[in-house]
C-alpha cells in the first residue's frame, strides 16, 4: 500500500483531499505545518494556521481514521518567507508570500520530512491538476477557474510533481462541500482564508515595523521629473498602481508608478504612466526543467487574480526571461510573479525584476 502524507491546514479543502486519498487505497498520516509564533498575530481565526484550525485538522483525520503529527517549521518559515516578505518591502518590491510558502515550506521542507517518514507522496488541497505525459509531468489548472491555484504552484519540479498529489484539482468548491458535508465534516462551510496567514489584519506596514530593525523613514512624493509634491510615509506604505490612501491631494488622481529606495522617493504619475509591455523575471522555474532555446509565444499572467494575457518569451544569455505582451499591461510590479500557460499547461514563471 502506496503511503501519503497530508498537508492538513483545517479547512474543507485539505480535509477532503485527505478523504479522497484514503479512499483511493493510500496509507495516509495527516499534518499540519505549525508556521509562525502566535505574538505574530492576535486575530488568528482569520488565517489557516490558528489553534482552532489545528484542532480542526486533528478531527477530521482521527474520523478519518489517521495518525496525525504536528510540525514545527517555524524557524525555516521565518527564514525563507518573512524575513524575504520583509526585506522586499524595505527595498521597494512587493512579495508574494504564498508562492514562497508553497515553494519552500509544502514542496521542500514537507517534501524532505515525508520522505524521513516513508512516504511516497505529499497531498495537499490546491486545485490543480498533475498529469503524467510521454515520460513528463504537467502542471495544469484546476477544472474550476475561480478556485484554480496553479499560478502559485509555477515552482515545482518534475520530482516534486512526481511525488505530489492534488485530489482536488478535477472538482470544482460545491462538489468539495458537498463530499465534506456527506462525509461528516463539521468545517465543511468553514470559509476559505483570505488574507497573508501571518498578517491577518492586513495592516503589513504595521507587521513589518513590528519585525524589522530598519526604520521606516519619511521621503518625498516625485513626479517624473523628479519635481517634489509632498512627504510621503515611507516606501513600506505604497505599492505600484496604488492611487488610495497617498494622504495628500493633488487635484487629480495619481498613482504610484515606481518607488526609489536609493533617495527614498516615491513617483506619481497619471494611470496612462502605469502601462507597459515589456517585463523581465529571473529565478525562473521551467516546469519540463527544459528552457525554450528559441522565443515562444504563450499567455502570460503577472497577478494570481488576472487572465492570462499573450506574449512572447525569450530566454536571455543570463537566464533571465524576456516577456513582451501583444498589449500593454497595467501597472507591472517587481517582486510579484509572471507565470506563462500554454493552454492549460503551466510551463513556469518566475519573478519580476
Amino acid at each position: 500500500m502506496k503511503k501519503a502524507l497530508i498537508a492538513m491546514s483545517g479547512g474543507v479543502d485539505s480535509s477532503v483531499a485527505a478523504k479522497l486519498t484514503k479512499d483511493n487505497g493510500f496509507e495516509c498520516i495527516g499534518c499540519t505545518m505549525k508556521l509562525y509564533n502566535s505574538d505574530y498575530s492576535s486575530a488568528k481565526n482569520k488565517t489557516c494556521c490558528s489553534l482552532e484550525d489545528t484542532e480542526d485538522a486533528r478531527s477530521v483525520a482521527y474520523k478519518l481514521g489517521m495518525p496525525y503529527y504536528v510540525f514545527n517549521f517555524t524557524g525555516d518559515f521565518y527564514d525563507k518567507v518573512i524575513k524575504k516578505f520583509i526585506a522586499s518591502y524595505e527595498k521597494g518590491v512587493t512579495p508574494n508570500p504564498c508562492i514562497d510558502c508553497n515553494r519552500y515550506m509544502k514542496f521542500e521542507k514537507l517534501y524532505e520530512r515525508a520522505k524521513l517518514m516513508g512516504c511516497e507522496y505529499v497531498v495537499t488541497g490546491h486545485y490543480a491538476i498533475i498529469e503524467h505525459k510521454d515520460g513528463k509531468y504537467l502542471l495544469k489548472k484546476a477544472v474550476d477557474s475561480t478556485k484554480d491555484q496553479s499560478y502559485v504552484l509555477y515552482s515545482m519540479t518534475q520530482e516534486q510533481l512526481k511525488h505530489t498529489l492534488f485530489p482536488l484539482g478535477k472538482l470544482n468548491k460545491n462538489e468539495t462541500r458537498e463530499i465534506a458535508r456527506t462525509s461528516g465534516f463539521w468545517n465543511s462551510e468553514k470559509p476559505d482564508s483570505q488574507d497573508i496567514c501571518f498578517v491577518p489584519d492586513g495592516d503589513y506596514v504595521k507587521f513589518i515595523e513590528e519585525n524589522s530593525e530598519c526604520k521606516i523613514e519619511k521621503g518625498s512624493f516625485v513626479d517624473k521629473q523628479g519635481n517634489s509634491l509632498g512627504e510621503h510615509k515611507g516606501i513600506v506604505h505604497y505599492t505600484i498602481g496604488q492611487h488610495k490612501k497617498l494622504g495628500l491631494s493633488f487635484g487629480k488622481p495619481m498613482y504610484v508608478l515606481n518607488l526609489n529606495t536609493a533617495d527614498n522617493t516615491v513617483v506619481l504619475g497619471d494611470e496612462k504612466d502605469l502601462y507597459s509591455s515589456v517585463l523581465y523575471a529571473d529565478d525562473f522555474n521551467w516546469i519540463s526543467g527544459v528552457a525554450p532555446t528559441e522565443p515562444i509565444h504563450c499567455k502570460a499572467k503577472i497577478r494570481y487574480r488576472q487572465s492570462e494575457e499573450s506574449a512572447t518569451v525569450t530566454v536571455c544569455e543570463d537566464s533571465r526571461v524576456k516577456v513582451e505582451f501583444d498589449f500593454p499591461q497595467r501597472a507591472i510590479t517587481k517582486g510579484q510573479a509572471v507565470v506563462l500557460y500554454d493552454g492549460d499547461i503551466v510551463l513556469g514563471g518566475g519573478v519580476i525584476i
